[in-house]
């Protein structure tokens, strides 16, 4: 228990606005919480008869409490944000959303490119619009823009290199401006425009302009660019029917929140110039018996505060939940947006009705979660019943993956309960070894991975995997009986995965270290399931490695044994290209444009790569 004297330590705190750190026996930080009134807010973790079971686990814990006075709690708001986003607090809600926005780029140049984009935005530069809650989205967008106006997406190295219009030309995708002659620039901007508006959320201005444009195209009996103005037209107002949610031009956040069984979900539909932008499910970390509204006021100031500092803030958000505290995180909100923003939990009319869906949406996704999730344990408990075992916290597989011998990737892949730990995913380049040599290559890994006197406890998994079957269990018992490693705990039970005769999954053979036989499974059996994702993830994440290390040995071989191109000139000249075939089709006097490379060095690079 904590030996924290509460009652000497409230009163050196001021009834002043600010943020407090607890800290544990071991320094670390295991909460960040802020406060209008510090002494108030403290004060009320030690009071007994107002501690829920969540505090009264925190204060246990409590060894000291630092705390930084602010000017206002709006101050103290953001501070809060900046101190869980950097330690992580284990007793406060964390949103596990570090992916970056995509946003839409139009470059700025003669030809302008549409692309996918993600990181800082220069908007001196290029022209970006979004952010985007997926990379799908914009994906989905970009393919619609594609079909609709006719505008390029391809590399700039692929268009600066271009002598001939490709596919997307000729079907129509395209207007072909790498090409001179195929398209005038007055006609790529003027589409250039459309795109502009389109994306600008302006649907009423675009078909207007639009409009004008093929009416003025029939007068001047230019028929063939009306035709096509009218079916760009149709189509604007196709795309516009299905987007459309509803007739307000609004840009809203609309948030639905679920909380069930120990799980919440927070969907996010984003709404912007009354069509939709997207949505997305957080199912943010939640410690037991944490009240409701902390949950959403956490999750706010992470989704909004610490952030990716591009996002998009509207003017309303839509919550199906009521804030005590409403107005500082109003008032937080509207100065980090630099516009008013509105957290309106009593919506009226259309923007019920979107609040609604949101709503319904959160508890589908919780419902799917924890059927999901009672599959997963399911899968689990069969499995610890097959091997007769109390516990498992720990999995790891391993597989070899080859080219024909060349390019040997092992990977191994980690599961706890709860399913795969990706961020623990390690893939292994195999050197030294007889091409093919999968048992070599097998112990190689083992010994990497395990060979080490401090491997902590935590990291000592409860069941091994081998892919490969007895022949390659064999030699992992050889490996393991060897290692100098100080288990503080029992052995792995290590057990080997062999594909049956017709190599059909359902038909795998398990080979256990203890037995020479080997042990089948009901291909209906959950804890074969288990072990066939395990298996799967291992082989997927193998595989994936040593394509990528092939198609860089392609690339980089092509230009390795010309002289005086060393590593550094290797890179610029790709990343300039974008590739090699485009380097391929390059001139000298466009290989002498990348910095580094000399007038003769371009001519030497280039007769190597067109012998």
């Amino acid at each position: 228990m904590s030996q924290f004297n509460s009652a000497s330590f409230l009163k050196t705190v001021p009834h002043k606005p600010g943020i407090y750190q607890m800290f544990n026996d071991k320094q670390t930080i295991i909460y960040v919480g802020k406060a209008k009134d510090l002494n108030n807010r403290l004060k009320s973790y030690f009071n007994s008869s107002k501690k829920t079971l969540k505090t009264d686990r925190l204060v246990s814990h409590i060894h000291h409490v630092e705390f930084t006075i602010t000017n206002t709690e709006t101050e103290a708001l953001l501070l809060e944000q900046t101190y869980i986003k950097k330690y992580q607090p284990r007793y406060n809600v964390l949103l596990k959303d570090d992916k970056s926005y995509p946003f839409i780029k139009l470059s700025k140049e003669r030809h302008p490119q549409l692309s996918l984009y993600r990181g800082a935005i220069n908007r001196k530069k290029d022209e970006f619009f979004g952010p985007y809650p997926s990379g799908y989205a914009v994906k989905q967008i970009l393919a619609l823009l594609q079909k609709t106006f006719p505008i390029r997406q391809c590399l700039d190295s692929t268009y600066r290199n271009r002598t001939r219009p490709c596919l997307q030309y000729q079907i129509k995708r395209c207007l072909g401006p790498c090409v001179p002659g195929l398209v005038s620039d007055e006609d790529y901007n003027e589409q250039v425009n459309y795109v502009r508006l389109f994306l600008s959320g302006r649907s009423e201005q675009i078909i207007q302009k639009i409009t004008e444009d093929m009416h003025k195209a029939s007068s001047e009996l230019n028929f063939e660019k009306a035709a096509a103005l009218r079916d760009q037209l149709q189509a604007i107002k196709h795309i516009n029917e299905k987007q459309a949610i509803y007739n307000n031009n609004d840009n809203l956040d609309v948030i639905g929140f679920h909380y069930e069984s120990g799980l919440a979900c927070i969907y996010v539909l984003f709404i912007r110039n009354g069509q939709t932008f997207g949505h997305r499910s957080y199912f943010p970390k939640v410690p037991s018996n944490t009240e409701l509204e902390e949950v959403i006021e956490t999750f706010l100031g992470q989704f909004y505060l610490q952030g990716n500092q591009n996002r998009n803030i509207p003017q309303k958000i839509l919550l199906n939940f009521s804030l005590s505290d409403k107005q500082a995180m109003e008032e937080t909100l509207s100065i980090i947006a630099e516009h008013q923003v509105k957290l309106v939990d009593e919506p009226k009319g259309d923007n019920l009705k979107l609040l609604n869906i949101a709503t319904v949406n959160a508890q589908t996704a919780v419902k799917n979660k924890l059927l999901e999730n009672s599959t997963i344990k399911q899968r689990y408990d069969a499995l610890k019943a097959f091997l007769g075992i109390d516990k498992i916290n720990r999995m790891e597989c391993f597989d070899i993956s080859h080219f024909m011998g060349k390019n040997t990737i092992a990977s191994c892949v980690v599961f706890d309960e709860n399913g795969p730990v990706k961020s623990e995913f390690r893939r292994y380049n195999i050197t030294d070894i007889t091409p093919g040599d999968d048992y070599a290559a097998m112990e190689q890994v083992l010994r990497r991975r395990y060979n080490k006197k401090d491997l902590a406890d935590e990291k000592v998994p409860d069941i091994i995997f081998i892919d490969g079957g007895k022949g390659q269990l064999n030699q992992a018992l050889q490996v393991f009986e060897q290692l100098d490693v100080n288990w503080n705990k029992n052995h792995p039970i290590l057990i080997g995965v062999a594909k049956g005769a017709e190599r059909k999954e359902g038909l795998e053979t398990l080979f256990f270290e203890a037995h020479g036989t080997g042990h089948y499974l009901d291909d209906r059996s959950p804890a074969l399931l288990l072990i066939q994702q395990i298996r799967n993830a291992s082989h997927d994440h193998a595989i994936v490695g040593q394509r990528k290390k092939g198609t860089k040995q392609l690339t980089d071989s092509a230009l390795e044994h010309i002289n005086g191109v060393g590593a550094k000139r290797r890179k610029a000249l790709l990343n300039h290209f974008g590739g090699l075939r485009e380097l391929k089709n390059a001139s000298i006097d466009e290989i002498a444009q990348v910095q580094g490379i000399s007038k003769p060095l371009a001519e030497k690079i280039y007769l190597n790569l067109q012998q």
